[in-house]
């Protein structure tokens, strides 16, 4: 079986050594076996785990829900059905968000509207506003 060093994983999965650590403290990599020296050895399925937990984040997922998906795949009885679930509610979390920014730009673009560029700072329509 192939082993790699700390710096090998982290250089394969594209992320920084401090993160591979992170992971490991938070629980989402499982403490790699040493050799004699002491230093670490990951296999295989410790980039393919962290090239996962970079994909899900990509994704908008949390550590902690990424951490809740990766113990699904481990526990007996757990469905396609359990997955999709988390991420139903991943999509309606993102929709909300979306429809936030999206009022955001809203009252963004009226504030600008508002401002003519003239006047003294002091009289900016922007910042009475948000003064208010």
């Amino acid at each position: 079986m192939n082993h790699l060093s700390i710096g090998q994983l982290a250089k394969q999965a594209n992320v920084n050594l401090e993160t591979i650590r992170y992971y490991e403290r938070r629980g989402l990599l499982p403490e790699p076996a040493r050799n004699e020296s002491g230093h670490r050895r990951y296999t295989l399925d410790a980039l393919k785990r962290t090239e996962f937990i970079k994909r899900t984040q990509s994704l908008g997922f949390s550590l902690r829900e990424i951490s809740d998906l990766l113990s699904l795949r481990m526990e007996p009885g757990t469905t396609c059905a359990d997955v999709k679930a988390r991420v139903e509610a991943k999509i309606e979390e993102m929709q909300k968000k979306i429809r936030d920014l999206k009022e955001i730009e809203r009252v963004l673009k009226l504030l600008a509207d508002s401002c003519t560029r003239k006047g003294p700072v002091g009289l900016c329509p922007i910042l009475e506003e948000l003064y208010k």
